[in-house]
Order: C-alpha cells, then structure tokens, then sequence
C-alpha cells in the first residue's frame, strides 16, 4: 500500500489521477495506454495487479516505478538539487518535451546524472520536461513576450513550428539569443554524410535525435495496386483515400507536411490531403487489420519509426522505409547564449553517449551523437528539410498555409 494508489486500482483510475504514470506503462511493455481510447475501455477493466500478471512484471517493482514517476512530477525525489521554483541567483530553468516511449528512462538518467553532479553543479535546477503527447501549448503560452530575461535556459522539444516560428522562439533566434554549444565538429555519421548535414551553419541550434516516419502497408488492402516504396507513391490517385496519417502527432505531421510541399508543392499538399481515409494512433494502426467489421480500413499508414517494433510477425502489415528517405522531426536543444557558463554541462549531458543510447536503443530515435550506432539497416536514407529552407522561409506561416491546402484536400 502507498499513499497514491492500489494495486487492486483500476489502470484507468491511476493514470486519469496521475497522468505522468502513462509513460511507465507505455515504455514498460503496456503501449495500447498510450492511446485515450484504449486506455479508457481496457483500462477500466483491468487492476494493476492483474495488469503486471499479464505481463509477468513483478508488481511491487513496478508499483515503485509508477510512485517514482509521480512524485518526481511533485517535485519532490530525494535531491536537493530539484527546485519546484525557480529562485533568484544561480539557478538554471529547462523547459520541454521528450518523446513519450523513452521519456522515463531519460528523465532517470538525467536525476541520476544530477546526483552524480551534485557537488560540481553548485546550484539548483528547475527542469518541467512533459511527455510528447501533451503538446507544447504550454511553453508557447510562456514566449508571447519580447523579453529574452523570460525565457528558460534550455529548451527541448521536435517539432518546426514552436522554434521557428516568427512570432514565437523565431524572433529570438533571429536576434541571436541561442548557442549551440555542443562543441561537436561532426555529427553521427547518419546525420553528416554527403546527403545530409545536421549541423546548424549558424551555430544557434543543436539537434540530439530524430523522430523517422516511415509507411506501413496493409497487404490484404492493397488489392492491384503496386507497393508503396516513396513519398510520391503516396501522392498517386491509386491512393486516394487510403491512407492513415498522424495529424494527432503535430510535430511529425507538420514535418511531413513541409518536406510534401518543399518537394512537390501545393500540389502535392492538396494530394497528401485526398489520399487520407482518417487519422489513427499507432497503436490502433498496428491491429486495424483484425477489425473485419471495419469496412474503412487504411492500405497504407504514416507512422514512427518505433511503433513498427509491434507488428506481429505473421501479421500482414509490412514496414516501409521510403526509398527517398524518411522524413524526420527533429529533437532539438536551444540553450541561451548568456547562460553558457550555467547550461553548458547540461548541454554536454543531453549530447552524452548514454543519452544517446536511451534514444537510439531503447526508443528507435536515432542519435546525433558520433559515438552511437543507430543500427539502422544499409541505405536507410533520410529526408531533412535542410537549413537553408528553414532560414529562407516563414516556417511558422507556411506550416498553417499547408495545412490549409491539405484540409481542402480532405474536403474536397
């Protein structure tokens, strides 16, 4: 028995009071909790206890877990170096979102580095670091003002439109407000190649990982038509109406939606958005096959990369990793200039090996970092919408332009 819950609670009932405990769940071999539909029929139905039965998961280690994720979302593990507030002086303020699959597992390595480093680092850290699924509505709330003074230290997050957005984190890096310190004069080798470079020319942005999107098809749905392979295949008429794609996932979405239109244009946009049957988690994606009495099943579905780990094997539903590379959200760490002195060790730890590992190992988020192997099968090509377009274009305005085009396609 704890203070929060018991093991004869509901899984619904503990993770609506504590929604932080969804990450252990879902990066603990419960995936399906990551969607709210599937959390709220099994969920109400299944005990924690018979919950970790089913799995062969020894309950009272796990019961830790999910008590050790809540109380540090209260601020209160066993450290002195974690503040709940952020004081006058030294302190330090990191802000983000971490994708949700490996969220636990990197949140644990920063507490233990933390502790590790607790006589180096010599002054607190107030850190809110929320689960992907949650969105970043909250810090764009927080940068509405001109005043750089307000900003946080450190800030981690996928995605486009927050950090480029002119009227958001854009017009401060437009005034130089950012560093990237990470002091790397080259990228993994999966990222810094002839086709592709990481690396901000700029030096105000870093980039630890990335978010991949590949296809999924459905074999028993494609019927005549040929098997996908690229980004234009999913453009063809063949496929109108077919396709499931993430819109719930905003930051992947909207990279696809840029690199559609860096590619083929408005065009392409209009045609992306006719050849979508409808938007479905990855966890439901994986299993619609078995739905027999869903007559709008998907023949092809725009996923992540770490969601094709739950495929089945005899199931007929095959991964794709486009031939002309898979679009990719990348993680990105924006660290203030003025606050080098304070932010750089923590800037060193989010570009360790060991970070690096958490996210290419344990979550199919390929590392930037050059001493990690992403293991990622030979010619496993990525499309990156570039520097260059990023700083020559409003990428904030030409999101909400696309998604405009690609609503009118929906409706047509």
């Amino acid at each position: 028995m704890n203070n929060y819950f018991d093991v004869e609670d509901t899984i619904y009932d503990i993770t609506e009071k504590y929604p932080e405990t969804i990450d252990v769940f879902v990066s603990n071999g419960f995936k399906q909790l990551s969607n709210e539909k599937m959390r709220r029929i099994m969920g109400k139905t299944i005990s924690l206890n018979m919950a970790c039965k089913s799995k062969r998961v020894n309950v009272e280690l796990f019961t830790q877990k999910l008590i050790k994720a809540i109380e540090r979302n209260r601020g209160v593990l066993a450290t002195g170096m974690i503040s709940s507030v952020k004081e006058d002086g030294g302190d330090i303020r990191i802000e983000g979102v971490l994708p949700c699959p490996v969220r636990i597992p990197l949140l644990e390595g920063f507490d233990n580095w933390i502790r590790e480093n607790e006589d180096r680092l010599k002054f607190k850290v107030d850190y809110e670091l929320k689960s992907a699924h949650i969105g970043v509505d909250w810090i764009r709330e927080k940068i509405k003002t001109e005043d750089e003074d307000t900003l946080s230290d450190l800030f981690i997050s996928a995605g486009f439109d927050l950090f480029f957005d002119k009227s958001l984190m854009g017009r401060f890096k437009s005034k130089g407000v950012f560093e990237d310190m990470s002091g790397l004069d080259r990228l993994n080798q999966d990222f810094d190649n002839d086709y592709i470079d990481l690396k901000d020319p700029q030096r105000q942005y870093s980039i630890i990982g990335v978010v991949p999107a590949v296809f999924v098809v459905n074999t028993e749905e494609l019927g005549g038509r040929n098997f996908p392979t690229s980004w234009a295949d999913l453009l063809k008429p063949e496929f109108e109406n077919s396709i499931s794609l993430p819109i719930h996932d905003f930051d992947l979405f909207n990279a696809i939606l840029l690199n559609i239109y860096k590619h083929y244009g408005e065009e392409g946009i209009y045609k992306l958005g006719k050849s979508m049957l409808r938007s479905m988690h990855p966890a439901e994606m994986v299993k619609s096959h078995i739905k027999k009495r869903n007559h709008t099943i998907p023949t092809i579905t725009v996923m992540p990369y770490i969601f094709i780990q739950m495929i089945k094997p005899d199931s007929p539903l095959k991964p794709v990793w486009p031939e002309d590379g898979s679009i990719i959200s990348p993680i990105f760490l924006l660290a203030k200039r003025r606050s080098r002195d304070r932010v750089k060790p923590f800037v060193d730890f989010f570009f360790s090996r060991e970070l690096g590992d958490i996210l290419s190992n344990n979550g199919k988020f390929p590392s930037t970092n050059p001493n990690v192997e992403n293991n990622l099968e030979e010619g496993s090509k990525f499309m990156w919408l570039g520097w260059d377009y990023i700083n020559n274009n409003d990428i904030g305005e030409l999101i909400r332009k696309c998604e405009d085009i690609f609503h009118s396609g929906v409706r047509r």
